[in-house]
């Protein structure tokens, strides 16, 4: 009892402390997507959430909540933790074969080299993940993969491979319900044809965004609408309306506080893109302020490229006003923050602006200019290149895997052949002595059948005779006797009519005798024949039988029960002589071995079934054991040949019972 009571104890407490962890746990991961806390306090949240989920089994739920960690991270910018998360989750999906998992850790290693603009090594992830996808047929998250190998390309200005991308996403994306990715797509491939120069096309796929985002609006953080406005508007500025652009961008700005409060990047890009094309049109509403704002957001949220476009403009603008000493600042502050930066296309608009105010020293910025080009030209056409060979390098240590794959699966072949052979030849064997024991115990049926019919032929010769014999004696107690003694009482009525005193006494006396046995003789009369018809029935008789053979050899009282709404006539042979079967085991096995001092065996109907229920006092058994003997299991053989259930209930020390149905 210690023992037990110490062990639920320890269970409790144990499933106390695993839903206290799952509680915490929810608790700190909420708290580490809390935007308004500070980002301290949230790698905090995040390091005690890892903290309980690294304690955790290798199953699927610890890889999910690793995943979700790595999302944290993610939202506060803290890449070298996201992929330390990331490594993590791929190894230990490795170890589980967990090829969904695998995939998805493949994609988050992409986004953190592309993040640190490595962008082979996040290419090949990226390949890796759509490969497990394509196999998967995992055609959602084939889809966002695609997106992102997309996003990836048309970054590193591969804007061919970019389109192929994101039309093959398209592609696999037809009959899922994914309209948030679908609008990515088209958005994207907007801006690649912006950038190819076939602008009818950008305008068409913008166009085709927007038509989403009116069928099912994104959730306001994303600002969706104010972005696709921005792109349509930045389409017709390269198309020199810029009266049409103005209308996108001011559309795009109609949201203007949910837009700095949830996108401030895309509110930067619309202010200094609405200033540029109000610029070109000579309008000068709200300029240069539009391109102050738009520096001073772009600056407060650390955008390199943002900060060197709005300097630009500051630049145009001064210059088309004559001021060529702020024309200059800004150009050569743009020049000065783009030789900062880690990328040197970010060179080429400062040079050329440069070139422009500058004409004494153009010929030296136009030769930088050329030289950063053609370097940069011959980069994209390496990186293009370079995407192109890790597909095929890729597919190419696939094929030899497949080769591979293929000499084993012939092996495989040749080895499973040789066994299914054996194994044919086994099962042959094994049928045809299945076969002969089927005809064996179809034969022991038909037996069983004839030995029945035998019985009940026997009986029946036996009952004929008896009900015959009975018959007669009625007809002969009935007809004779009783005619005779008739008569004998209507003579001594008769001789009643004497007024002797002492013989009329003695006549009422004979009288009253008389009258007795004629009831006497009537009764059994009746009985004879009410017992004739009570022995109709051969199977209860053949029962009958058996108990009366049982109480006369054993000493166990017999007590026993047969419905009288059975109708035995109308069921099959083979359902009597498997009951009458089970009877005579079940006494048998009784009398050798249970030391029963009562016997109860009761037959009887319940709508569609049929129950025998055999019980007794003895000493019983365990039934639980492994071994059961012979008895038992011909008892279980002919039950399963009516279709039936067959259940024993046995303690030792609390007698046996046995209760079979038949279906009826």
């Amino acid at each position: 009892m210690l023992i037990a009571f110490f062990s639920c104890t320890k269970k409790n407490s144990q499933n106390q402390t695993v839903a206290y962890q799952e509680d915490s746990l929810t608790v700190y991961l909420s708290k580490a997507n809390d935007f308004n806390s500070t980002s301290g306090k949230r790698k905090l949240y995040i390091q005690k959430a890892f903290a309980i989920i690294e304690n955790q089994p290798n199953d699927s739920l610890q890889r999910v909540n690793l995943f979700r960690v790595a999302n944290r991270y993610y939202n506060l910018n803290d890449w070298e933790k996201y992929q330390e998360i990331a490594k993590i989750v791929l190894e230990k999906s490795v170890a589980s074969k967990d090829t969904v998992s695998i995939a998805k850790a493949y994609s988050y290693s992409g986004d953190y080299y592309g993040s640190q603009g490595v962008s082979d090594s996040a290419f090949l992830y990226y390949f890796k993940a759509e490969k497990i996808y394509l196999q998967r047929n995992d055609n959602l998250e084939l889809a966002k993969i695609r997106l992102s190998k997309a996003l990836l390309q048309q970054k590193e200005s591969d804007n061919s491979g970019s389109e192929i991308s994101a039309l093959k996403a398209l592609r696999v994306l037809k009959g899922e319900k994914a309209s948030d990715i679908v609008y990515e797509l088209y958005n994207l491939l907007g801006l690649v044809y912006s950038e190819l120069g076939e602008y009818d096309k950008s305008i068409e796929f913008h166009n085709k965004a927007l038509i989403i985002l009116d069928k099912e609006p994104t959730p306001v953080e994303f600002q969706s609408r104010a972005t696709s406005m921005n792109n349509l508007g930045l389409v017709y500025q390269n198309l020199n309306n810029h009266s049409q652009a103005i209308l996108y961008f001011q559309k795009g700005l109609e949201q203007k506080k949910d837009l700095i409060l949830y996108k401030p990047v895309v509110y930067a890009m619309l202010l200094d893109n609405l200033g540029y094309s109000r610029f070109k049109l000579n309008i000068n509403k709200g300029l240069p302020e539009l391109f102050y704002e738009s520096l001073k957001k772009r600056d407060s949220l650390q955008l390199t490229i943002g900060v060197i476009i709005s300097k630009l403009r500051l630049s145009e603008y001064f210059a088309f006003k004559n001021d060529t000493i702020k024309a200059l600042q800004y150009s050569n502050e743009a020049l000065a923050t783009a030789k900062t930066s880690k990328n040197a296309r970010n060179l080429l608009l400062p040079l050329k602006q440069l070139a422009i105010i500058e004409p004494q020293n153009a010929s030296l910025y136009n030769k930088e200019y050329i030289h950063i080009n053609d370097s940069l030209q011959k980069a994209d056409r390496n990186i293009a290149d370079k995407f192109t060979r890790i597909e095929y390098e890729t597919d190419e240590i696939k094929q030899e895997n497949t080769d591979l794959t293929t000499q084993n699966r012939n092996l495989v072949y040749i080895f499973g052949s040789i066994l299914i052979l054996g194994m044919f030849l086994y099962i042959i064997k094994a049928q045809k002595a299945k076969n002969r024991e089927l005809l064996f115990k179809q034969e022991q049926q038909k037996a069983n059948e004839e030995i029945y019919n035998l019985m009940i032929s026997q009986q029946s010769s036996v009952e004929t005779i008896r009900i015959k014999e009975k018959k007669r004696v009625a007809q002969e107690l009935h007809d004779g006797v009783l005619g005779r003694m008739f008569g004998v009482r209507m003579n001594l009525d008769s001789l009643n009519k004497i007024n002797d005193e002492h013989a009329s006494q003695q006549r009422n006396g004979y009288l009253s005798e008389l009258k007795n046995i004629e009831q006497d003789i009537r009764e059994i009369s009746h009985d004879l024949n009410r017992e004739k018809s009570e022995l109709i029935n051969n199977f209860v008789a053949i029962v009958d039988n058996l108990f009366e053979d049982q109480k006369k050899t054993f000493k166990s009282k017999l007590v026993s029960s047969i419905d009288s709404n059975i109708k035995w006539e109308s069921m099959s042979n083979a359902i009597k002589i498997n009951l009458y079967r089970i009877i005579q085991e079940s006494l048998q096995n009784i009398n050798k071995y249970a030391n029963a001092d009562s016997i109860k065996v009761e037959l009887k109907k319940e709508i569609d079934n049929l129950f025998l229920q055999i019980s007794d006092d003895g000493i019983g058994f365990n039934v639980n054991r492994k071994k059961k003997g012979i008895g038992l299991q011909n008892m279980h053989s002919r039950i399963n040949e009516c279709n039936g259930t067959f259940e024993i209930k046995s303690k030792k020390g609390e007698g046996t019972m046995i209760i079979v149905t038949v279906p009826i």
